[in-house]
């Protein structure tokens, strides 16, 4: 049995856990992605949905976009990006640096890099796509 991974947001507020089975993980260089890390890439890990729960703070999650469609969970008090709901909301995206264990996944890949920041060098071997897949 895979072990259960704890993550959460800057400010403490919450928590979620998300079992350790990641089907893919990728660094995002689009400009969406950008912006709502604030940084020049999104490293991310995708898992069905329903292998990721809010442990602690349901009051304080904020979803940004459409509820019932793709759409961002953050931290409404810290702004921390945790994961995004996508694939017709079959999966997440769970942001990696918001995880406080090591997940068995790394990236495989950077994907998105057709748009990606020109201020910003690529430096590890990693494959890279203009786009997703």
């Amino acid at each position: 049995m895979k072990p259960m991974l704890a993550g959460g947001c800057l400010c403490g507020a919450v928590r979620y856990s998300v079992k350790d089975e990641f089907v893919y993980a990728l660094n995002c260089h689009c400009s969406n992605c950008r912006r709502a890390t604030g940084s020049a890439f999104k490293p991310f890990a995708g898992i069905e949905r329903g292998k990721l729960r809010v442990t602690q703070g349901e009051d304080s999650v904020l979803i940004v976009g459409d509820v019932d469609a793709s759409h961002d969970v953050r931290c409404k008090l810290c702004g921390s990006l945790l994961f995004s709901v996508v694939r017709d909301g079959h999966y997440v995206h769970v942001t990696l640096g918001t995880l406080a264990d090591a997940p068995a996944i790394r990236p495989s890949a950077h994907i998105f890099v057709g748009s990606k920041a020109p201020w910003y060098s690529i430096t590890d071997d990693l494959p890279q796509h203009d786009e997703f897949g």
